[in-house]
């Protein structure tokens, strides 16, 4: 078949920059900014509770990019909380079982032990690599891959596929592999969730969340809730994201590369323990990571130092090009030592470092951080 130019034919990276733009005469090239509560009578929204064209711009590209349909949530914690609670409603039972894995991202720890909590429901959690028993006892199952910050790769279809056997309904967090890289709906997975202050947004000023559906019910379903309970995002943060995801496949490839390279020199270094990245061929999910990530292994890297925790958390305050903070997904690159956090799983290493690689020169990020390594070991 001969290309035709239209816009189902264009690759993931046309479409990011593409997508969600104006196309009337003397329109500006980019959706603006609308700070608007009311709109006039007369079109689908007249409350901007339920939607506003800044945000359809971000839902556009990041639905096109994912396969379904997007919504915007004033974060990714609001996403992921609106996600499991249509699911859980969706499972028809008063406490259902919810199967996750061992070490997710702290914050949803935190809202899955806090339904557990309350009696809504029931918590199990399994091994990434040893999924079944778990999973075949789940009315729901939550996938996050790679995980944060273990760099964990769960086999995404394989786990779907299970959920789906035994009745149940799967939710997945593509935050660290975007949509570039995988495709979670494909796979099999009911609704996709990112936090788009990370890499979606892409320059550590935006707190932004989404979710991501194919199937239509469950879209109407995610967009009542987020209706009801108003965890919209803001105007000013959607055009941020928006105008962050015109450049994501470049920051992608870039990171991506850094990272496997900073993987490759860290893995030899007399200084560390080990090294975490689902690029390097002994990471235990290395194959799976292969099969189901398209065009790099993500930018997150983990590492622990010979050192221990001690030598980790001097690492930290010793660079000078990479920044000590808590977020990623920059378009600078960010390190720290996660268990520094009281709410940190106990599972992750004392001594992991988790570097968010963003788009500086290799060379000098490497320098920097291989300087951080000697001036602090023996500490």
């Amino acid at each position: 078949m001969t290309p035709t130019g239209e816009p189902d034919e264009w690759t993931p990276a046309t479409w990011a920059i593409a997508a969600g733009r104006p196309h009337g005469p003397g329109e500006p090239l980019n959706t603006p900014i609308v700070p608007a509560t009311s709109l006039h009578p007369g079109a689908e929204i007249s409350y901007s509770r339920a939607g506003n064209p800044t945000w359809a711009a971000f839902e556009e590209i990041l639905g096109g990019l994912e396969g379904g349909s997007a919504l915007g949530y004033a974060s990714g914690l609001a996403a992921m909380t609106a996600a499991l609670e249509v699911l859980l409603v969706e499972s028809g039972h008063q406490a259902p079982v919810v199967a996750a894995p061992e070490i997710t991202y702290s914050g949803t720890s935190w809202v899955l032990q806090t339904l557990a909590a309350e009696g809504r429901a029931k918590l199990l959690r399994y091994r990434p690599d040893e999924p079944e028993a778990v999973v075949a006892q789940a009315a729901l199952t939550v996938i996050e891959t790679p995980a944060n910050p273990s760099m964990s790769i769960t086999d995404i279809e394989r786990v779907a596929g299970l959920a789906h056997s035994a009745g149940g309904l799967v939710v997945c967090d593509n935050t660290f592999a975007t949509p570039l890289l995988t495709r979670p709906l494909d796979l099999g997975v009911d609704i996709v969730v990112h936090s788009g202050s990370k890499y979606l947004a892409g320059h550590s000023d935006a707190l932004i969340g989404a979710t991501v559906a194919r199937d239509r019910h469950l879209a109407d379903r995610l967009f009542a809730v987020r209706t009801r309970t108003g965890g919209t995002p803001g105007v000013l943060e959607a055009f941020l994201t928006t105008r962050g995801m015109r450049t994501l496949a470049l920051r992608m490839e870039r990171s991506c590369s850094n990272s496997a390279e900073l993987a490759r020199r860290l893995d030899g270094h007399p200084g560390v323990d080990w090294v975490r990245y689902p690029g390097l061929p002994d990471h235990p999910g290395h194959s799976i990571a292969a099969r189901q990530m398209a065009g790099g292994f993500g930018a997150v890297v983990a590492f622990g130092p010979a050192g221990g925790a001690e030598q980790a958390e001097g690492i930290c305050h010793a660079t000078k090009l990479w920044t000590h903070a808590t977020s990623l997904g920059g378009i600078e690159s960010t390190l720290e030592r996660r268990r520094r956090h009281d709410f940190e799983s106990a599972l992750t290493p004392a001594e992991l470092v988790r570097l968010s690689v963003g788009c500086e020169d290799i060379d000098d990020l490497w320098t920097d951080l291989e300087r951080a390594i000697a001036e602090t070991a023996g500490s």
